[in-house]
């Protein structure tokens, strides 16, 4: 079952370029509506340490929105925020960047794009800054080996990650092994993913990919940990999906603030249980640049700058003086 689901994967990929390119490409689909979780849902045999939650206001935050497989469009954004140089390396200081998810899929410079994004968190941190890479629907599907958005060229980028357990998936068919080897929960790019938050709260701000709504935002660390054990090896296989992953309201999946009509009376409740001002999200393409919504309490921050879509380069600012977005240019 598992070599045919794959299969058909592979087959939709490499014949994307035999058919005609819908523009825009629709957002992937949710999946069915599942309950959020119970407090107790985490298993107590998982050895993560939690992450912060919260963490202090900075001098300047800056929210990059999906990457997508790009990593020239990556590499621009992250200049546009003052964070690297032309040599990729960080020149933030104490700036705070927060990347709201969906990195994988949809191009080929996945593994390029997570390495630059691992190594700028070490680099910031020293600096007395941060860069906080959060999860997007995107990576936890492709934990859960849906693989319906990855191009031909994403099949191969992880073939030559060292250490792949590519016996373990000797049934998967050989196009795909290297991908699954690395990004299904306990593969070495899944475990570093789990690193990473579904949701963080920084100063006033609240960030997650698509944006907690309606009872998830009583469960932010159970979204939080569940993702991440679950991508670490802890919490079940590839089909063992957490509820973050199975629920359209999560918060990586929920179109509840991405939309022309976002509801902001979800987003008040929200915001007034979290004790914050304002909610940034990526996750639902906004085609004419980063918009705000529910007077400047949502802003939106995917702009399609991935060459998939080839939007702007924009990232959102937000300082004690409020909210502005920046834009810079593709090289």
């Amino acid at each position: 079952m598992l070599s045919r689901v794959i299969a058909l994967a592979l087959v939709v990929a490499c014949n994307k370029d035999k058919a005609p390119t819908p523009a825009p490409t629709p957002p992937a689909p949710a999946p069915a509506r599942a309950p959020a979780p119970a407090p107790a849902q985490p298993a107590s045999s998982c050895k993560l340490d939690p992450l912060p939650l919260r963490r202090p206001a900075p001098k300047r935050l800056v929210a990059i929105g999906d990457l997508h497989g790009d990593l020239a469009a990556a590499r621009a954004a992250l200049r546009t925020a003052g964070a690297i140089d032309a040599s990729d390396r960080w020149i933030g200081g104490d700036l705070v960047v927060v990347q709201t998810g969906d990195v994988l899929d949809r191009g080929g410079d996945e593994q390029a794009i997570m390495d630059l994004l691992f190594r700028l968190e070490g680099e910031a941190a020293a600096a007395g800054g941060a860069l906080i890479m959060l999860l997007g629907n995107h990576e936890l599907m492709n934990g859960a080996l849906d693989f319906r958005y990855v191009p031909p060229e994403g099949f191969a980028d992880f073939d030559d990650v060292p250490g792949l357990d590519l016996a373990r998936w000797k049934d998967v068919p050989a196009q795909a092994r290297g991908r699954v080897a690395a990004l299904a929960p306990g593969g070495p790019y899944a475990k570093q993913l789990a690193r990473h938050d579904v949701v963080a709260i920084v100063g006033d701000t609240v960030l997650s990919h698509a944006g907690p709504a309606g009872e998830w935002v009583d469960h932010l660390d159970e979204a939080n940990r569940s993702a991440r054990c679950w991508l670490d090896g802890q919490a079940g296989d590839f089909q063992q999906r957490p509820a973050v992953l199975t629920s359209d309201d999560s918060p990586v999946w929920t179109r509840a603030y991405g939309m022309p009509e976002a509801d902001c009376a979800a987003a008040r409740a929200a915001l007034a249980a979290l004790g914050a001002k304002r909610l940034v999200v990526g996750h639902t393409v906004q085609p004419s640049g980063i918009t705000s919504a529910c007077d400047g309490t949502v802003w939106r921050i995917d702009v399609g700058l991935a060459k998939h879509y080839g939007g702007p380069i924009q990232v959102l600012e937000i300082t004690a003086s409020g909210a502005k977005i920046l834009s810079g240019e593709r090289r």
